[in-house]
């Protein structure tokens, strides 16, 4: 790591109507390090490193890199400068292929007008290996995983010679073991290549074992700038909330009654047509959470979707709320009772255009509407009003378009519509994934006062500790199939670890 700095933020601002996203902020990032950027949803880190990639144009201060002011701000000048942002939300277009996306904007030609698509490969291929960032080159992106196409964007990244690179909650979409390899990879990068690494995150462990030091923010200002190796957990914690962050147990309060949510032999096919879910049987009662642990891509998406509506059973029997409910649409599974948080807010979550009261109001609108035709707007925003502050959202305000919201305040904004149907069951799938700690806190007590309300609560969860943390039981799934069985109160991490991996 060099004692010089590499990039320097000096008094920077950043003004939106109505917000000071980020307040005088000044801070050096040296050369070669691992800079982790912590603080809750709304504190300014996105903002901080979109002016950093060119996005956006300061309201104040200078920023530098190598010595040199940045003036003309752009990603095109950006990445001149040497900086890569793999974005929260990823920039990849779908239909195309791996090789296709690692290259675009610096296509290979023959004769220099024909697409080498040999050589596309060929360079990708090569890039992948040197990284340990494995990918097959030929793949389209459409078929890939949500860890894999973070893999393509870091690839991209670093084939257009980004040696500052930054990572947008790059870990929200990880399982615990591309986790560890993505780590591995970065603490090489930075090693080997002497390139610097800039860690926007919520997960305060992964800080500690990753970054070289840490700088906290809370309401757009910078609060500390601390050596990883001179603090504790904790203490980060309380910066960013600016206390101790509270630890509550959780009890139940009713035992489970009747059956709720129920597959029996289920059978799900995936996006290509090959099975996803292989003849999963399982029953969740009203008051109980049943937690699904597994490694991402063994069927727990297809699962949910196909209990949701959004998919369609390919054998077996979906039963919701003591009804038969094989072939029903999303609104009629909703219409008997269910509501459902999706595991891609952007993708399914919300309409990104729309503004964030008619998201709030979806599935709602004739509650709202003169005669089931006009729309009551009035009452709509009042109602989306009451929900922003009740589930504290942060951004521009109830007729901003919901996708300038942060992750984490769009995630709140799904959270804060599903919670508000008066649903006997609940599918959730990753509730947490992007959102700070004090968000996390307070997600987690919605969900266990639904379940003591009497919900009946299918969860699934990349992160093992939130499965942990709120279910009553725990089935772990591997290759479409269930291969273990746990009570949450008693069961042993490296035995749920095990049967994640399919071991016995």
């Amino acid at each position: 790591m060099s004692a010089s700095p590499i990039i320097d933020f000096s008094h920077i601002s950043m003004r939106f109507p109505g917000v000071l996203a980020v307040d005088d902020v000044s801070f050096s990032i040296h050369g070669g390090e691992v800079f982790a950027l912590v603080g809750e949803n709304g504190a300014g880190k996105s903002t901080l490193m979109n002016i950093l990639y060119g996005l956006l144009r300061p309201t104040a201060g200078k920023l530098t890199v190598r010595g040199q002011t940045f003036v003309k701000h752009s990603p095109e000048n950006a990445i001149a400068m040497g900086i890569g942002m793999v974005h929260q939300h990823f920039m990849l277009i779908p239909s195309f292929t791996v090789a296709q996306n690692i290259v675009q904007g610096i296509e290979p030609r023959k004769h220099g007008l024909f697409y080498d698509f040999k050589a596309a490969e060929r360079s990708a291929r090569e890039l992948s290996e040197t990284s340990g960032l494995t990918v097959d080159p030929r793949a389209r992106v459409a078929d890939l995983g949500l860890g894999l196409q973070q893999r393509v964007e870091i690839l991209r990244a670093l084939h257009r010679g980004a040696d500052i690179l930054v990572l947008d909650e790059p870990t929200a979409v990880l399982t615990p073991q591309e986790t560890d390899e993505l780590f591995s990879v970065l603490r090489r990068v930075a090693r080997e290549r002497g390139m610097t690494v800039i860690l926007i995150t919520h997960k305060l462990r992964e800080v500690m074992a990753l970054a070289d030091r840490v700088g906290v923010m809370r309401a757009g200002k910078l609060v500390a700038v601390r050596e990883t190796r001179g603090i504790t957990e904790r203490e980060l914690a309380a910066m960013m909330v600016g206390d101790d962050v509270p630890h509550e147990e959780y009890q139940r309060e009713n035992a489970p009654s009747d059956i709720a949510i129920e597959l029996r032999n289920a059978n799900v096919a995936g996006d290509r047509g090959l099975p996803a879910v292989r003849g999963v049987c399982l029953a969740v009662r009203r008051g109980e959470i049943l937690g699904i642990a597994g490694i991402e891509g063994n069927g727990q998406s297809e699962l949910v979707e196909a209990v949701a509506g959004l998919r369609t059973l390919s054998g077996g029997e979906l039963r919701l709320l003591g009804r038969p409910a094989s072939g029903l649409s999303p609104g009629d599974i909703r219409a008997l009772g269910v509501a459902h948080i999706p595991e891609d807010r952007l993708r399914t979550g919300v309409s990104a255009r729309a503004s964030v009261t008619d998201n709030l109001i979806a599935g709602k609108q004739r509650a709202f509407s003169a005669l089931g035709i006009h729309l009551k707007r009035s009452a709509a925003r009042a109602y989306a009003r009451r929900l922003y502050g009740e589930y504290d959202i942060r951004g521009a305000g109830i007729d901003a378009e919901a996708g300038t919201l942060s992750g984490g305040n769009l995630q709140k904004a799904v959270v804060a519509r599903e919670f508000s149907f008066d649903a006997d069951a609940l599918i959730i799938a990753q509730p947490t994934r992007g959102v700070d700690i004090g968000a996390i806190a307070f997600i987690h007590r919605l969900i266990l006062s639904k379940r003591n309300a009497g919900c009946a609560v299918l969860l699934v969860s990349a992160d093992l500790d939130e499965i942990f943390r709120l279910s009553d039981r725990i089935i772990t799934l591997y290759d479409g199939r269930i291969t273990g069985e746990f009570d949450a109160k008693t069961a042993v991490r490296a035995e749920v670890g095990l049967a994640m991996t399919g071991g016995a």
